[in-house]
């Protein structure tokens, strides 16, 4: 780098300023220091004098003076003779070359002389004699100003020098002109210049202009900012957009083109901003007069917004108002004086934007509590690859003053940067210092760098429109909706454009189109231009077009209708007014367009076609005689799945927004109610378009929804097409025949018909007849006359019509109906099926003026047909949603002609249940048994009834039928407590569903029945053929099926289990309790069961007390008196408890023998509903049952521990807690205890502990509420009861009990043998593992006597049980490991938990090693 500066100068800014202050160095040389440092000096085209003195800047005299002030009022004394008015605005730089060098834009508030004036400065101070400088702001010259045509001439002072070519902001003030940016084309003189405008118009009034300066290169601002305040917390950014509006080329805005405005004018694009909407805002007003615009016709501030349209030719301009690509890149880093920041940048570019963001900037006052604003200064810098430092940003530039608490951003926009060396580094510092005061927050980040290149693209063949608003106007992204004239397609040769977008046409089209395109919003040409266009189109070529069929659809589509406001105004049947702004399926958007227009497109002999729904004849004619055997069929919506109101969504042009048109069917409302349907039409935005949508939507639905389908052959199906008229005579519809085929074509008058004896042939009411001619056209005649198979007609046929073509009669009586076709499809062996839907010619006069519509006659059908035979019913049980049910099938044959049957049926006394049905079965589902009426007519094609029902009657048993019984059930054994059954899957489908297999057993292995046996298992799923049980040891298995609604099979099977035990370990039976071998039987307690003499067995009690019975002498049996207590059973607990003394693992197995019967088996006894019945001879009761279980303890079961008790609801009144008392009781929650109230008036017997609030009390709860409280003792602490039939239970102490079971309160169940076998394991213990031997499992026996206690304690015998204390003690082998000759081994003291042994060699004790083995029954741990 080089200078012609001393070298000392390159030092800090703030010698070099106050060097230049005190004078040491002049403007110039501060100038050529400040370019050095990259700074780009004191400004462009400036200009000093001999001495070095700065006296112009970009053509403006700078004048230095010195200044003082007092208050706010600073007097300048300027030493230069530059005159100063009241008024002139004044770039000043106070305190020229100090750091505290200030720049402030101002206006002179007074002149004191040629040589001082003052100014008020924004802030108050008092200042002696300092140095400023200052220039004049270029101020807007006056003029006046002439037009003629594009060309102005305008005259002023002269105070303002211009050349050709000079750039000038021209404000008019009065008359028409135009305010704009103009280049000077000629000057006249020193005060006459011309420019040219961009509108045409002749007019003249007073101007303002000011000339614009050059950039500024390489330099540094503040982003939006350019008065003197840049350092002040404030910006103005702007947004730029650009929008597409169409691919290709559009005709432009509607504005601007009703205007008659020429694109590319300031005018048309004024204009155009009537048709730009910010937020749904109009920018320019509608009743704007765009040649003399004022403020107030703008609904935004003009400055605002800068809009740009280009339009979509292959040879356009780019954008002048936005052409610059942006990338920003985000930094995120804290910027301290100690660090600054850089980021290089390798691509080259034409700008770079510095983002800056504070977090909070202010400073608090703690004397005054107040919130102050602060100063940070920074400075940016831009270094080239060569080394070249540019200082872009610094002084009052780089200062940010303000107060904020919220973030803040700051952009710094470096220019001129495509020339530089690349790469380069931006630097950014902070040259304040770095706050240490929590009270001062002024610390900054750099936030981000966007690298900004120019780029010009004109986007050709692409509509758009730039467009700039001030983001503070916006705080957001405004919504935009632009009105235009679209795109511009093909239309034909003979068509002109109207005002609204539709076409007229002159003369014959020939079936070109013109080569020029034009905007038009007929749908037909959209559609047409969609297909074809390459570029954003399908691309199908124009000769695969079949644009005589498009122009038949153009000219409905055009043709002005009344547009519904009741003004008598008009506007054509189908626009299409749609913005497409994004990509879209290719089927769904043609049948969009299609859908505006009511056509169908399609492929037809090498083309594309469309066909249209607008009035047109039948083309071809279908009866019986020219369709498959199938004949026609037709369906039909509900009428309830009708809507009755249709709102039509379409879009408003003058309120921007969707509206909606409604429409009711009043008539279907009255009788259905309003049931609504809301559709978006597609490219409407007309109010009359879319109510007749509506319509047509409504009408369609209720006169067009029924469907007919028929196959054809290819006679007919190469010339039937979508979208065509045809008719169809049905003979069944119709109730005649009035169709066929022509036997022979007599001439063009007379044909002979096929059939005379089953046809109608009429001459009367306007008698025609119809025929297909050999060219396949449909001509109709009016009938002159009709004799035998002859047929007349009173004009001739275009030819004669050929034999075994198709004829069709009709008059007002009767006439064919007519269909639209919707679909032919090429079906297999040349044949076509047509779907067509109803046609009423009258609709589109309904729709479109509310024409009404004429009644027409499509049927002689007036007689009511016979009723369906062979009516039957049959009754099945079948599964619906896995669940069995019992259904009722009805048939009956077909009746010729109807359209449907009408079955009625009722249920015993019930009402008839009426069902209208199609075909010739019914099924009635979930029947139960009883006698069921049926009655079925038929229904004729105008829903009369035939004149009486055929009936029957049937009785059905519903599923009250008995399920199957169980077939070959086998037994095997599986272990000594289990047996595999098994048998045959159940046949009733309401077992396998929802039904059950029961499994029940007896210990009776001889004369046992279901309803001496108790149940083995819970009943089982119905769908199983085998089951794991416990083994019953000796007994019988008895099995029956169970359907869902409780039904048994008839007979249980059984099979016997005799001795079915595997198991080769010995048992040692400790004990087997029979309750009913006591003398008395039963002595345990009982709750809701008692011992009857009677039977000889434990019974369930009853219900009634004999308080109750009103007549004593009439109780036949005391034993039995009215119903058995179903609903909580009985209850038996054995007399004695179980104790082995200590705990053992104890195998139990349940003994059973019962039976269920009938304790008053007469039917005035039975109170249960008797459809829940299910034996009603009182033979065998199955509803019964019973359960044995039993409770463990690790404790003495006899135990009995001392304690208080209270029973109340805990504030003192009767309840149901039971609160137990004693110190450290130890028990805990679930177990189960039995208590003894010693005094108070507690119930004694067995309890759940309900919870533990403490180790002094726990509490149960009472079946009974009671008050009251005092002394109890309290049981062990049992494990809660568990129902069993065999199994092994671990514990000390065992007490059983057995419920009684019945659901039904006539069955009862009878025991007769109760109890249980105890047993326990035989087992071996060895003295490996022994806590006193070594790990081989040898025990020194030492030189006296040797005491061995077992791991496992062994049972000897238990009083209270069949084995005596000490009665099985084990049995003993020791081996001596390193026995010597002589060594004999004596045992002692043999006991359940060890014995003693002695070693000996003589009469001495000797030190051996043995091992024992000790086998014996239980195992005690």
């Amino acid at each position: 780098m080089t200078s012609s500066l001393p070298d000392d100068l390159f030092e800090d800014f703030s010698n070099v300023f106050t060097r230049h202050y005190f004078g040491e160095i002049s403007d110039k040389q501060l100038d050529g220091f400040l370019r050095v440092d990259g700074i780009g000096g004191l400004g462009n085209d400036i200009r000093f004098d001999a001495a070095g003195k700065l006296v112009e800047i970009d053509g403006v005299i700078v004048e230095t003076a010195s200044y003082s002030q007092t208050g706010t009022t600073a007097t300048i004394t300027q030493a230069g003779d530059q005159d100063i008015a009241v008024g002139d605005v004044l770039n000043l730089i106070f305190n020229v070359g100090s750091v505290s060098e200030v720049r402030q834009e101002l206006a002179v508030a007074s002149v004191i002389s040629g040589t001082s004036f003052t100014v008020t400065r924004p802030s108050s101070e008092t200042v002696l004699a300092e140095v400023v400088s200052f220039y004049k702001e270029d101020v807007p010259k006056s003029g006046n100003y002439s037009q003629l045509a594009n060309t102005i001439t305008i005259t002023h002072s002269g105070a303002e020098t211009l050349a050709v070519g000079d750039v000038i902001d021209l404000n008019v003030t009065s008359g028409s002109g135009t305010t704009e940016n103009v280049t000077v084309t000629s000057v006249t003189s020193s005060t006459e210049f011309k420019v040219a405008s961009s509108t045409s118009v002749s007019t003249s009034g007073n101007a303002t202009f000011t000339k614009q300066n050059k950039d500024a290169i390489a330099r540094g601002n503040v982003d939006g900012i350019s008065t003197t305040t840049d350092s002040i917390l404030s910006s103005k950014q702007s947004n730029d957009l650009i929008d597409v509006l169409s691919e290709g080329q559009i005709t432009g805005f509607k504005s601007a083109i009703e205007a008659n405005l020429t694109q590319g004018t300031n005018k048309y694009d004024i204009a155009s901003l009537k048709d730009v909407f910010l937020n749904g805002t109009q920018v320019l007003k509608k009743s704007a007069d765009i040649n003399n615009l004022t403020e107030g016709d703008f609904n935004f501030i003009r400055e605002d917004i800068s809009f740009e349209p280009r339009f979509g030719t292959s040879n356009q301009s780019a954008l002048n108002t936005i052409n610059e690509i942006e990338s920003e890149t985000g930094v995120g880093v804290e910027v301290t004086k100690a660090s600054p920041v850089s980021r290089s940048i390798s691509s080259q570019i034409d700008k770079l934007r510095i983002t800056i963001a504070f977090p909070t900037l202010q400073k608090f006052n703690t004397e005054t509590g107040e919130t102050n604003g602060t100063q940070v200064n920074l400075s940016i810098k831009i270094t080239e690859n060569n080394g070249t430092e540019h200082r872009v940003i610094r002084g009052t530039k780089g200062a940010v003053i303000g107060k904020t608490n919220t973030q803040y951003f700051r952009d710094y926009i470096i220019k001129g940067l495509s020339n530089l060396s690349y790469p380069i580094t931006a630097t950014v510092t902070r040259v304040t210092n770095d706050s240490t005061d929590t009270n001062l927050q002024n610390k900054f980040s750099w936030s981000s760098f966007t690298e900004i290149t120019a780029e010009q693209r004109a986007y050709p063949d692409i509509a758009h429109v730039g467009l700039r608003f001030n983001a503070e106007s916006f705080r957001s992204i405004p919504t935009r909706t632009y009105r235009i004239r679209g795109i511009k397609v093909k239309i034909p040769h003979n068509a002109t454009v109207r005002s609204d977008g539709s076409l007229s046409f002159s003369g014959s089209f020939n079936g070109t189109l013109k080569t020029d395109k034009e905007y038009t919003n007929d749908p037909a040409w959209v559609l047409y231009d969609v297909l074809t266009n390459t570029r954003y189109g399908a691309s199908i070529p124009e000769s695969a077009i079949d644009k005589f069929a498009f122009y038949s659809v153009s000219e409905y589509n055009s043709e002005q209708i009344d547009d519904g406001s009741g003004t008598g105004s008009t506007e054509a049947r189908f626009s299409l007014n749609v913005n497409i702004n994004n990509q879209k399926d290719a089927f769904e958007l043609i049948q969009n367009i299609c859908s505006v227009m009511r056509v169908q497109a399609f492929y037809e002999a090498g083309s594309i076609t469309i066909s249209q729904d607008r009035p047109s004849d039948a083309v071809y004619t279908f009866n019986i005689s020219n369709v498959t055997e199938g004949g026609f069929s037709y369906s039909n919506q509900s009428q309830k799945a009708k809507y009755t109101r249709i709102n039509v969504g379409f879009f408003d042009m003058t309120t921007q927004s969707i509206d909606y048109e409604t429409v009711d069917d009043t008539t279907a409302q009255s009788r259905y109610g309003i049931k609504t349907q809301t559709i978006k039409s597609f490219a409407t935005t007309s109010r009359g378009q879319a109510s007749r949508m509506a319509k047509w939507l409504l009408f369609n639905q209720n006169n067009s929804s029924e469907i007919v389908n028929f196959s054809i052959t290819a006679e007919a199906g190469v010339l039937v097409r979508p979208g065509q008229i045809i008719s169809v005579a049905d003979e069944v519809k119709q109730g005649v025949r009035r169709g066929g085929r022509i036997k022979t074509g007599i001439s063009t008058t007379q044909i002979e018909v096929d059939d005379t004896a089953s046809t109608d042939l009429v001459t009367s009411n306007a008698a025609k007849l119809s025929v297909i001619l050999s060219n396949g056209t449909l001509e109709t005649k009016e009938i002159s006359g009709i004799s035998g198979a002859t047929v007349t007609v009173s004009s001739a046929f275009s030819s004669v019509p050929q034999a075994n073509s198709v004829w069709v009669i009709e008059n007002t009586t009767l006439e064919p109906t007519t269909w639209r076709v919707v679909n032919v499809q090429e079906q297999e062996n040349l044949t076509f099926n047509i779907t067509a839907a109803s046609h009423n010619s009258g609709k589109y006069a309904f729709v479109e003026d509310g024409t009404a519509l004429t009644t027409k006659r499509f049927s002689l059908i007036i007689q009511k047909l016979p009723a369906p035979q062979n009516l039957t019913a049959t009754e099945s049980i079948v599964v619906i949603n896995n669940k069995a049910v019992a259904r009722l099938s009805i048939s009956y044959a077909a009746v010729k002609g109807a359209i449907g049957y009408y079955l009625q049926y009722k249920f015993e006394n019930g009402n008839f249940i009426n069902q209208q049905v199609k075909g010739t079965d019914f099924d009635i589902d979930n029947i139960s048994s009883g006698r069921f009426e049926i009655r079925v007519s038929s229904i004729n094609t105008i829903n009369k009834l035939s004149e009486r029902a055929n009936e029957i009657t049937f009785n059905a048993i519903g599923k009250t039928a008995l399920p199957d019984d169980v077939q070959n059930v086998q037994i095997e054994p599986l272990s000594d407590q289990f047996v595999r059954l098994r048998f045959d899957k159940s046949t009733s489908v309401d077992v396998v569903h929802g039904g059950n297999v029961v499994i029940r057993s007896s210990n009776l292995t001889t004369g046992a029945t279901f309803t001496n046996a108790v149940d083995v298992v819970p009943e089982l799923s119905g769908n199983i053929s085998e089951s794991i049980v416990p083994n019953i040891v000796n007994g019988t298995y008895l099995l029956a099926f169970k359907d869902d609604g409780g039904r048994l099979s008839a007979n249980p099977a059984s099979i016997k289990n005799i001795n079915t035990k595997p198991d080769v370990f010995p048992k040692l039976t400790i004990l087997e309790d029979r309750e009913d071998l006591d003398n008395p039987p039963f002595q345990g307690v009982r709750d809701d069961c008692f011992f009857s003499d009677e039977v000889n067995g434990l019974v369930l009690g009853s219900t009634v007390l004999l308080d109750d019975i009103s007549d004593f002498d009439a109780i036949a049996d005391f034993d039995f008196i009215g119903n058995v207590d179903f609903l909580t059973g009985g209850q038996y607990f054995f007399k004695s408890t179980l104790d082995l003394g200590g705990k053992q693992p104890l195998r139990l197995r349940r003994h059973f023998v019962t039976q269920g019967f009938y304790p008053n088996d007469l039917f005035d006894t039975r109170t249960a509903n008797v459809d829940t019945w299910t034996d009603f001879d009182g033979a065998t009761a199955f509803n019964v049952n019973a359960t044995l279980s039993v409770a463990t303890t690790d404790s003495d079961p006899d135990l009995s521990v001392s304690a208080t008790y209270t029973i109340n609801d805990g504030s003192g009144g009767a309840g149901t807690t039971i609160t137990i008392t004693k110190s450290s009781h130890g028990y805990s929650v679930g177990s189960l205890v039995t208590l003894d109230f010693t005094s108070g008036t507690g119930v004694d017997g067995d309890y759940l502990i309900a919870s533990v609030p403490n180790a002094n009390t726990f509490i149960l709860n009472s079946a009974t509420s009671l008050n009251t409280s005092g002394n109890c003792t309290y049981s062990a602490e049992f494990e809660p009861y568990q129902k069993f039939v065999n199994g092994t239970y671990i514990g000390r102490g065992f007490k059983f009990k057995c419920d009684l079971l019945s659901t039904d309160p006539a069955q009862s169940i009878e025991i007769d043998q109760l109890g249980y076998f105890a047993e326990l394991d035989s087992r071996t213990e060895t003295s490996l593992g022994n806590a006193a031997a070594s790990s081989g499992g040898f025990i020194a026996s030492g030189t006296s006597t040797k005491s061995v206690t077992f791991t496992d304690s062994f049972f000897t015998g238990q009083s209270g049980t069949s084995v005596a204390a000490n009665s099985v003690l084990p049995s003993i082998g020791i081996t001596i490991e390193n026995a010597s000759s002589g060594d004999f081994f004596t045992l002692s003291n043999i006991t359940g938990t060890g014995f003693d042994i002695d070693i000996k060699n003589g009469g001495s004790n000797v030190n051996r090693n043995f091992k024992y083995a000790a086998t014996g029954f239980g195992r005690g741990s």
